[in-house]
């Protein structure tokens, strides 16, 4: 199995079989790609929706439903910007990290952040480390770079502000006069369309479309 880095959502993989089953690998990989850029351009749309909510930020613990489950409407922090334009594409990020993390725990940094042993589907979702563990898990793990041109629209972009705050947002299709992809976040004053993408050390760089390449093992398999 080979894999080169020249698609804009990261690596695309190409296996060295030769007949049908090349053909058929070839086919499913296309049909991925474009349903990516479909998936990626929904949910471009759906973040920059969220900037039309007003939200007052706020952090606290919340009791929820489950699955599809979300805290009061008019409050919410960076990840439910995340959660909220991934449900709107049909994804519910509570129900998916809830259900990687009952069978993979120890893969996850809840017992080193926060002492916890075990998972808590009223909060797990809304901690940015977890959600950096589910992307590079069931998507693609991007090289961060200084250069705006490595990322592309739907793209996962995470940061450490000031007092080891971890945050995320989502990149757009849309730009600064300076060339820098403009983000959807909430850093405190609701969902922001935003030049800041430099603005904070960024930690990580990933790529989600739910379905596509749900993890390594499964593109191995392909192989076989």
């Amino acid at each position: 199995m080979y894999a080169v880095n020249d698609h804009p959502r990261g690596l695309v993989w190409f296996y060295p079989l030769m007949g049908a089953k090349r053909i058929l690998i070839t086919a499913v990989l296309l049909a991925g790609n474009a349903l990516a850029q479909t998936v990626e351009k929904d949910l471009v749309a759906a973040a920059i929706e969220r900037t039309h909510h007003t939200v007052r930020y706020d952090g606290g613990y919340f009791s929820i439903d489950y699955p599809g489950g979300d805290v009061p409407e008019g409050i919410g922090v960076c990840t439910d910007v995340v959660i909220r334009a991934f449900r709107s594409i049909g994804a519910d990020l509570q129900r998916l990290v809830h259900e990687d993390m009952l069978k993979h725990f120890d893969d996850y940094p809840s017992k080193r952040i926060w002492g916890l042993t075990r998972t808590d589907r009223n909060i797990d979702h809304r901690r940015v480390p977890n959600l950096q563990t589910f992307f590079s898990r069931h998507g693609q793990e991007l090289p961060v770079s200084s250069n705006p041109k490595d990322y592309a629209a739907g793209d996962l972009v995470t940061w450490l502000l000031p007092g080891n705050l971890p945050h995320i947002g989502i990149v757009t299709d849309q730009f600064s006069r300076s060339g820098n992809p403009l983000i959807v976040h909430n850093i405190g004053a609701g969902p922001k369309l935003e030049d800041s993408f430099f603005a904070y050390d960024i930690t990580g760089h990933y790529s989600y479309v739910p379905g596509i390449f749900p993890n390594q093992a499964s593109a191995d398999e392909m192989s076989e």
